[in-house]
Formats: structure tokens, sequence, C-alpha cells
């Protein structure tokens, strides 16, 4: 049967047109939970892949360098302080670094990037082999410095690909701290495993090389890739002013952190537990993956809410370690590092709501700044308690780095910067 003809009256003239064109079909979401819908978007599967390959290493350069230089050099002094001179340069480096890749894009900033961070740490490989002097270990080391900020680059893709979806961003930024407790929770572990059971060398080399692959394999994504703002920042739109107060919040957060992994590690060593440390922070850090991966799935809280459940979650440790027994100081480090998650993700949405158009990596790399001072801080300062007042009261720090971070986020007015992102 022919398709019926409509006609139409046009002043004095009949037009004849054909049958109305039939609606377009809605474009229908992807079914499933909230992961199986995020990944289901062209090319987050590809990025993520290779973030992850890049990212892990974090967790690997800093143990793999000191068991290295410590192996060879006999000196855990200089370990220490060419790691600690490492993290001094990635502070400085590393917004400088993320302001270019902000300005001229992912691929073209981070891979020659990479590249001089690859040559510092076979540079340090070398260094230590032959016996170099002393002074090309630290500027080896300090070369690594210009490592961009993988898990800042990543956040920057999803905050382009979901800026119409706020509720999947949500449940973006907790896969990422997930894969951040992840990384760092299996990093330690595989690079000890490298240097004890292959050679001395063996974890830098295998860091290295995740680093490289990893890189190439998440710039070659380049659909998904933020589009380079081009021009210079004016230094008006610079991010600091605006993340002032949440950056004193990341550096709180830091010294829990940093004080925790090394009074734990004190405390279980003076009650002859040395054995047990790598797996009750591995204890810690799974808690953290886990309950990052869960909050994804529920709805956001607000910030003071999270960092209110973070100060009772500290005072545990604090509260178990008195009794001296294994398993509820185990327990209370999973509670411990379960509050975290939910914390980092809302503070890192805070961070992007802040921050100015085109310099979202520049503003979670300031983040991740003020984490690793926070971390130096925690770890020296807890190192001092545990030497002059015992373990139990170095518990104390993690519990008070807590309620600063509280007293930081309840104080907290700084002004919210127009970014077009909800």
């Amino acid at each position: 049967m022919p398709a019926p003809t409509l006609m139409t009256v046009t002043g004095s003239t009949l037009v004849l047109t054909g049958p109305p064109p039939p609606p377009r079909p809605r474009p229908r979401a992807p079914r499933g939970g909230p992961y199986r819908r995020l990944f289901a978007r062209p090319g987050t599967r590809a990025f993520t892949t290779g973030n992850l390959i890049a990212r892990l290493p974090m967790g690997m350069f800093g143990i793999s360098a000191v068991m290295m230089i410590a192996g060879q050099r006999g000196s855990y002094a200089l370990a220490g302080a060419v790691t600690a001179t490492g993290l001094a340069a990635t502070a400085l480096v590393a917004p400088w670094t993320a302001r270019l890749v902000d300005r001229f894009g992912q691929a073209r900033i981070a891979v020659p990037a990479t590249l001089i961070a690859v040559l510092g740490s076979l540079c340090l490989i070398a260094c230590v082999r032959t016996q170099a002097p002393i002074w090309t270990l630290f500027a080896s080391y300090a070369a690594t410095a210009t490592t961009p900020n993988i898990g800042g680059m990543s956040r920057a893709r999803w905050t382009l690909l979901l800026r119409d979806a706020p509720a999947d961003h949500h449940t973006a930024m907790s896969f990422e701290q997930a894969a951040d407790e992840l990384c760092y929770l299996l990093g330690p572990v595989a690079a000890a495993s490298l240097c004890t059971l292959v050679f001395p060398e063996a974890g830098t080399l295998v860091a290295t090389s995740l680093l490289l692959v990893g890189m190439l394999v998440f710039t070659a994504q380049r659909a998904t890739e933020p589009p380079p703002t081009g021009v210079r920042p004016a230094p008006s739109s610079s991010p600091l002013p605006a993340l002032l107060p949440l950056l004193g919040l990341f550096a709180a957060t830091g010294v829990i952190f940093g004080s925790m992994e090394v009074t734990s590690i004190a405390h279980l060593d003076a009650h002859g537990l040395g054995a047990a440390a790598g797996p009750v922070l591995a204890l810690q850090a799974a808690g953290s993956c886990a309950a990052g991966l869960l909050y994804g799935t529920r709805r956001p809280r607000g910030l003071r809410v999270c960092l209110v459940a973070l100060c009772a979650a500290m005072a545990l440790p604090w509260a178990a370690a008195a009794g001296g027994s294994l398993v509820p100081l185990a327990l209370a480090l999973l509670l411990a590092g379960a509050a975290t998650a939910p914390t980092m993700v809302t503070a890192m949405s805070e961070v992007h709501r802040r921050t100015p158009e085109g310099r979202l990596n520049e503003g979670m790399t300031l983040a991740v700044t003020a984490i690793l001072a926070g971390i130096a801080a925690g770890s020296a300062t807890a190192g001092a308690v545990v030497e002059h007042l015992g373990t139990t009261s170095a518990y104390a720090l993690p519990a008070a780095a807590a309620l600063a971070a509280l007293l930081i986020g309840l104080a907290s007015r700084a002004p919210v910067v127009r970014t077009g992102r909800r």
C-alpha cells in the first residue's frame, strides 16, 4: 500500500509532501550498576588501563630507591635523604608540570616529562651500581620529579566526559580514589619482593618500565583528552587562593597517612610482631579501597560529615594500641582506612568545584603535593614521638591530625570559582 501523501496550502499553491519522518529514538542509558555504566562510555576502558599501569609505580619508587641504595651503599640514612630530596623536588616541580599539561595538553607534555623521569631513574640505577659520587644520587632522583600526576590527568578526563552527569562523576572520583589505595597497597609489596628476590635494582627497573608503558597507553587515547587552553594562564586565575583552605586539609590528611604508617610499624615491632606489619598495613589500605568503591555507589555526603567520621575512626587505633593485642589493632586500622576514602573523594570533588576552568590538573596536583608534604611531616614527627614517648602515644598523632582536618573544614569559607562544571 503506497504511503499517504499530505497536502498543505501555502498562499494559493497546493504543495504535495511525503509522510512525516518517524521520531528519532532516544538513546538508551547503559544498564547495570554505576561502575558498569561508567565504563560503558566510549574510550573510558582504554585510558583507565593506561592509567592503572602508570599509577602502580607510584607506590613502588620510594621503597625501591630505599632498598636499592641501602643495599648497595649500606646506609639507610643516605637512602632516606635521597628520597626526601626527591619529594621536595616534586613539591616544586609538579605544579609547574601540571600547569603545562593544562596549557598544552596531556600527550604533548606528559610524554616528554615522563621520559625525563625515566632517564632520572636509570641514572640513579647506574650511579648506585657504579659507586658514583653521592651527589649524583641526589641529582638523579631529583630528576624524577617531572613525573606527571597521572591520577590528576585521569580525573580531568572523567570531569570532561561527565560534566553533565554529577552522579556518574561521583562514581568516577570514588573509583579513582580506590585505584590510588590499590596501587599504594600493591606497589610496596611488589617493590620489596622484586628488590629482595630478584636483585636490588629490579624494583626501580620494573617501576620505570610500567610508568613509561602506562603513560604511552594513556596519552594515546586522544579522544578523551581534555582540550588544552593554549594560552598562558593569568596570575589572577591561579587556583591557589580558592584552594588554600583545602590544601591545609589535605596536608593534615597526609599527616594521618605518614604518622599512621610509621607508628604502626614501630608499635608492632616493639611487641615482637614486626612480621605482621606488612599485612596489617595492607589491611588498612584494603579497607580504604573497598570503602572508596562502595562510596561510589552511594549518594555523596558533605565534607564535614566525612571529617567527623574520620575523627571518630582515627581514635580507634589509639585506643586499641593500649591493649597491645594484634587483632583489635588490625580491626581498628581497617575501620580507620575505611574512613579515609570517602573523605578524600569528597575533598577532591571540592577541588574540582573550586578550580578555575582550564587549570583543573594544576589544582589537583596542588592537592597531591599538600598530601605528600603532610606525609613527610607526619612520618618525621611520628618517628620522634616513638623514640621519646613510645608507640602508644604516637597513635595520638593521626587522631590529632584528623581533628585538625575537621577544624580546617569547619572554618573553610573559601569562595567557589564559577567553572561551568556541575
